[in-house]
Parts: structure tokens; C-alpha cells; sequence
């Protein structure tokens, strides 16, 4: 058992505690308080003066896939053959030895979720995995963890040299509902097989689509522009199915539309140029202004975009634009957890979740801040160099 005491500790679901005590054991927490009696067999560490929040979340990245270091045409985020292609899974893309695992842990971020790149309407099978550990299998909370999904610019940009679909807007959305019409004809056309004791062959391009058909994932669908967050909720709602919005960057010009809907996003990159068109609107008061909606949202660094340590900065620049400061840490712990259903497992300091800590030698959302120590699982797997 480890004993963590002397720390400012910042719950993020109970506030914070003022020279607390968390207690860990076989990786998860025991128990968390000010007034702990710590077991005599207990490994102490003895943080005075710091500041212990939950291990940060970013819950979309493409870490792993687009390794840093690596010529853009030798990356693995995009199968640009087809415009659909659900069938591909991002785990079969990973390579634990991208740097940029390394560079999360310094920047106290433990868990992501990472995704197929938005080339194709339909791009596959994203994951939700931890940021330390050699075998990628090992490293994985959840797998599939959503369908990624693409509106906008990026697929127009890469089938319309080609002059097949989709080259507008309207042949994103088209390509979009053909291909979850075409998964409830495979549901339909195997149970009528089953029920008539035939042999329907299996196809893995629309078995892979039955969990968002069912429910049991959403879609993330990347969408930068107003119109395209609009048509994102309508098919979704057209299928019944669950959806995340990722990106959102003109949430803000239709924020009461999508508080109405009570969306669920994942806001970002901000800090970058505007580099293409659907970005000439992005800006830091979207997060605030989601929020005063009644939308959920997280923040985002959609690494390699922004580098993954970099994501607590985004947080602190999201509060001094307005957000407010437990929403902003919360934007990138407790409430990035909630966005990808991992909850009730990762996100807070709390009683029988997995001891994924960051430490701090000062406040979390200043800038000036750094992380002196990241535990994962109560390994202690970064130490700043001092």
C-alpha cells in the first residue's frame, strides 16, 4: 500500500483537500481524506507543498498512429481508399513506442482516447487506452470505444480529386446515411437467415456498424462548421443513434441550438491557427458559451495538432477566457471521463477508482506549472528531471 500525504489534492468530484491523504493499493484508491489513519506497512510519499489532481484525460487524439518524428505519408490514422470504411479498428494502428506517449506522462496525462483521422466519412473504430505500457492490448480500457465520423472539409478534400462521392456537403451526409441504411439491411437480412435456419455470409464492413446501430457506441463525428454540427444531429437523431460532436468549433454560433440538444462535445484544437476555412470562427469563448447552454463538453488537444502536454495549457487558457475554473479542470478530467463512459473508472480522486494521479508543483491551471510526478495505477511512471 502507498500513502500519499502532505498534498493539496483537488477531487474535481468533492473539491479540494487541504493537506490530504490518499491511500492506494493494487492500483486502485482506498480512500481519500484529511483525517486518514495511514496503515504502519505503508510506502510513504510525501508530497508538502504540491498539488495532486486525477491523471488528465484527452479524449480525442491520434496518438499513436500519427507518430511524431515520422513523414506524414508513413502515418497510420487514415485509410484514404474509401470513403467508408467502418471496418477499420485504430488499435491495429498503435505503436506504443511513438515518443509522444512519453511526452503525455510529462504533461500528468494518463488516459486518451485515440481515433482514425478524418479523411473518410466513416473511418473506423477509435480506443480508449492508458499512456503508459509496451504492448498497446495491455494499454486498453475500452475497444471500440466509438465509430469516428467525419463532416466538412477533410473528405471533400480527399475524394473530390477524384470526382467520386462525396464532393459536397450533401454527398458527406449522403455517404453518411447510405451507410447506416445498409447496416439495418444486414441486421434485417441475417435474421431472416437465422430465423429460416440459412447461412448469411458475414461482412465486416456493416458488422461493424451494429454497435452504434444497437447503441453500444457512439459515432464522433468531426464537424468544425455550424451547418455541419446541424447535420450531425440530424442524421444521428434520423437513426436513433448516440453521437458525440467532436471539435465544434462554431458551437458557439449556435450554442442555444445545442443546448436544446444537450449535446455532448469534445472542443478543440483552439490553440492553433486558423488554418482552414472552418476554422475562421474558432474561439476561446466556445467552451463558455456551451456551458451556460447546457451542453457537456470537454477539451481536447487532438494531438499531434496540439502536443498532448500541452493539454492542461488549453484548460487554463479556456479559464481565462471565462470558463470557470472547475469546469475548466473538469474539462480535462472528470468531464472528458463522462464523454467517453469511463466515468465511473478514471476522471476524480474518489474511493475504488484506478489511482491515475498528476502532481504539481503549484497550481494546475497556471501556466507556470509543471508536473513533477505522473502515477498510473499507483506506479509511479514519470518523475520530472530535477
Amino acid at each position: 500500500m502507498k500513502a500519499i500525504i502532505n498534498a493539496r489534492i483537488e477531487t474535481v468530484s468533492s473539491g479540494a483537500i487541504e493537506d490530504g491523504v490518499i491511500l492506494e493499493q493494487a492500483g486502485k484508491i482506498k480512500a481519500v481524506g484529511s483525517d486518514l489513519t495511514i496503515p504502519p506497512n505503508a510506502d510513504i510519499i510525501d508530497l508538502e507543498g504540491k498539488t495532486i489532481t486525477p491523471g488528465l484525460i484527452d479524449a480525442h487524439t491520434h496518438i499513436g498512429a500519427f507518430e511524431q518524428g515520422i513523414p506524414e505519408s508513413f502515418t497510420d490514422g487514415n485509410e484514404m481508399t474509401s470513403p467508408v470504411t467502418p471496418q477499420l479498428r485504430i488499435i491495429d494502428s498503435l505503436t506504443p513506442q511513438d515518443t509522444a506517449f512519453y511526452d503525455a506522462l510529462s504533461g500528468g496525462v494518463t488516459c486518451v482516447q485515440t481515433l482514425p483521422g478524418s479523411a473518410n466519412v466513416i473511418g473506423g473504430q477509435g480506443a480508449v487506452i492508458k499512456t503508459y505500457g509496451s504492448i498497446i492490448d495491455e494499454m486498453v480500457i475500452l475497444a471500440p470505444s466509438s465509430m469516428k465520423a467525419a463532416l466538412g472539409e477533410n473528405p471533400i478534400g480527399v475524394y473530390k480529386k477524384n470526382k467520386v462521392l462525396p464532393t459536397t456537403r450533401m454527398g458527406n451526409a449522403a455517404c453518411m446515411r447510405d451507410a447506416l441504411v445498409k447496416v439495418q439491411n444486414y441486421i434485417r437480412k441475417r435474421l431472416d437467415a437465422s430465423e429460416k435456419e440459412n447461412f448469411q455470409d458475414r461482412d465486416l464492413v456493416w458488422e461493424s456498424l451494429i454497435p452504434v446501430i444497437n447503441g453500444d457506441i457512439p459515432l464522433s463525428i468531426h464537424a468544425h462548421r455550424a451547418d455541419d454540427i446541424v447535420t450531425a444531429i440530424r442524421i444521428s437523431e434520423e437513426f436513433g443513434v448516440k453521437y458525440t460532436i467532436e471539435h465544434c468549433t462554431e458551437g458557439h454560433v449556435i450554442s442555444e441550438y445545442l443546448g436544446k440538444k444537450k449535446i455532448n462535445a469534445a472542443v478543440g484544437p483552439t490553440m492553433t491557427s486558423r488554418s482552414k476555412l472552418e476554422l475562421r470562427n474558432k474561439s476561446w469563448d466556445t467552451m463558455r458559451k456551451l456551458v451556460d447552454a447546457g451542453c457537456h463538453i470537454c477539451l481536447i488537444t487532438d494531438h499531434p495538432v496540439i502536443p498532448i502536454e500541452h493539454l492542461s495549457l488549453c484548460a487554463s487558457l479556456a479559464f481565462r477566457a471565462g470558463l470557470s475554473r472547475e469546469n475548466a479542470l473538469k474539462s480535462i478530467t472528470l468531464s472528458a471521463a463522462e464523454h467517453l463512459g469511463i466515468q465511473d473508472r478514471i476522471g476524480s480522486i474518489e474511493e475504488n477508482k484506478d489511482a491515475d494521479l498528476a502532481v504539481w508543483d503549484g497550481d494546475p491551471l497556471d501556466s507556470r506549472s509543471s508536473v513533477i510526478m505522473t502515477l498510473l495505477e499507483g506506479k509511479i511512471v514519470y518523475r520530472k528531471e530535477q
